[in-house]
């Protein structure tokens, strides 16, 4: 079999779950949060069409097959109690980028939890402190939102974190460097490219997989195909972030988004 030319990094938030209150109702953030039977629909087909689904570590070695990447930001509680079940039930691997300072809270896993999930078919990384846009921050908070959330998960643990992924996929140079610092092997963003045996590690693409993603659009999206329209749509998105600030641009796009939904 030929060797793996590039691989997809799946980037999963929340899982809705019947009955149960979703940590944040922000049209913003809904977006991003799949139904489970969802979830479970998109496990099946990767297994029966001979995918594996592997986590961080396993897919920076680049296996032989078709394969894809599996991650799950923030660390909601639904990774132990509704993602972990059904990967574990296809044979796939995850990882989970943990912000720290979310732990505890309603909705999110307690330190408890974080270590049985570490138990499971996940993997723990770490998504900063408090969820911040990193290019914005002093180098101080920086340090506070990229080592110190490292070696708070650690200490829980009782092991390294290696992989890290940026909040809202936005980083600069001082936090891949901060992040290089601090001991991580590898830096996730969302820019939406596949990666390959070339790639930086700290500046791993990954696709963001949306609430109202048809099933063939997922299988596209493993495959790699339309990704460059999805690049495009991202760097203009950029310009205009730059253009007038990441808060002003959340707002305008959260009333967009809003008005969508109505």
């Amino acid at each position: 079999m030929a060797h793996t030319s590039s691989i997809v990094f799946l980037m999963y938030h929340e899982l809705d779950l019947p009955g149960r209150k979703l940590c944040q109702s922000e049209p913003g953030y809904v977006r991003y949060i799949l139904p489970v039977d969802t979830f479970r629909q998109q496990m099946e087909w990767l297994k029966q069409n001979g995918w594996a689904g592997l986590n961080v570590s396993e897919a920076l070695r680049h296996p032989e097959g078709r394969s894809v990447c599996i991650t799950f930001d923030d660390g909601c509680e639904t990774d132990l109690i509704a993602a972990a079940p059904i990967l574990r039930e296809y044979g796939f691997k995850a990882t989970s980028y943990v912000t720290t300072g979310f732990m505890g809270t309603p909705g999110y896993l307690t330190a408890e939890q974080l270590r049985e999930l570490d138990g499971t078919a996940f993997e723990i990384g770490c998504h900063s402190m408090t969820h911040p846009y990193l290019c914005e921050l002093s180098q101080t908070e920086l340090k506070r939102e990229i080592v110190d959330a490292k070696i708070q998960l650690e200490n829980i643990l009782r092991h390294p974190i290696e992989h890290f992924s940026c909040p809202g996929g936005r980083f600069d140079q001082r936090t891949l460097a901060t992040a290089r610092t601090a001991g991580f092997s590898s830096v996730a963003n969302s820019r939406f490219y596949a990666n390959t045996v070339r790639t930086d590690r700290y500046e791993l693409g990954r696709v963001a997989m949306l609430r109202d993603l048809s099933l063939s659009q997922f299988a596209a999206t493993c495959h790699g195909k339309g990704l460059w329209k999805k690049r495009l749509t991202h760097r203009t998105r950029e310009k205009v972030q730059h253009l007038i600030g990441n808060r002003a641009y959340d707002r305008v796009r959260a009333a967009m988004l809003g008005r969508k939904l109505r």
